[in-house]
């Protein structure tokens, strides 16, 4: 079995307006050393091993489903869980 932890997040030249709101309010209480905020979308996927590699298979759930990929970027992380 495998964990797959997906990161999603908007691309450098898309604007995140959650991201600036919370940013904005960061500096209102005080956190002026906030440089930047970002949010995102993270998943954690459970899998057992199929016909294809777990890689492909994360690759083609993220850009069916998971990541709007006109808008946003994705990195993921898999490793090997014991059963």
């Amino acid at each position: 079995m495998y964990l797959a932890k997906v990161y999603v997040t908007y691309k450098e030249s898309i604007l995140d307006p959650k991201g600036e709101a919370v940013h904005d309010a960061l500096h209102r209480l005080g956190y002026t050393n906030v440089d930047a905020v970002e949010l995102g979308k993270y998943f954690e996927i459970k899998l057992t091993a199929g016909k294809q590699p777990v890689e492909a298979e994360v690759d083609e759930m993220c850009d069916r489903l998971l990541a709007n990929v006109n808008m946003e970027s994705y990195r993921y992380e898999i490793t090997e869980m014991e059963a």
